[in-house]
């Protein structure tokens, strides 16, 4: 098993099942790779992603992450699939050349937070909610207004999903089994 990071986007859903995230991201499940060829052809193509199997995390449960540069374009809908799948989803995404940083959680069908950002130009794309302690220790601050700067890295973005979910760097010889590859139809 191997751990992934930067310039890549994912989807951590609570108590999740492979074949469930891959049917609400309405995804053809191709079946089953190794984790490095998996994680390899979810980052260099626009049409796969890598799921994997239910991995121990944050507040004691198990997280099934959903991978690819698919969902970096797709933007997925955290509200309608944490509806769909009747849990908490988180989705992360961050891309250091443009310093592009983005998080959501959504539970119930209901959007509790949702943060963006692109370093290259300061600007905050998306702020929805209010910045909970994990957030607050990457760097946020308690409220945004016109005299509020915020600068962050992508590592706060691995900081921040390692205190909601897991932090997908830390992965590398962690869990077993193979992950689920899904096609974009």
């Amino acid at each position: 098993m191997a751990g992934f990071g930067g310039k890549q986007a994912w989807l951590a859903v609570r108590d999740g099942e492979p074949a469930a995230v891959l049917a609400a991201l309405g995804l053809r499940d191709l079946g089953s790779a190794p984790w490095r060829d998996g994680l390899d052809l979810a980052h260099l193509t626009d049409d796969r992603v890598a799921v994997t199997p239910p991995l121990p995390g944050a507040l004691g449960h198990g997280w099934v992450l959903a991978v690819g540069r698919h969902l970096m374009r797709a933007d997925p809908d955290v509200v309608a699939l944490s509806e769909k799948l009747d849990t908490e989803v988180q989705f992360f995404a961050t891309h250091r050349t443009t310093e592009l940083h983005r998080w959501r959680r959504a539970a119930g069908g209901e959007l509790l937070r949702a943060f963006g950002y692109v370093g290259q130009t300061g600007e905050v794309t998306s702020w929805f909610g209010e910045p909970d302690p994990a957030e607050r220790d990457a760097g946020l601050p308690g409220e945004l207004d016109d005299e509020t700067s915020v600068l962050l890295v992508e590592r706060d973005v691995f900081r921040v999903a390692a205190a909601w979910s897991i932090d997908p760097t830390t992965l590398t010889g962690r869990a077993p089994g193979p992950l689920r590859i899904g096609a974009v139809d």
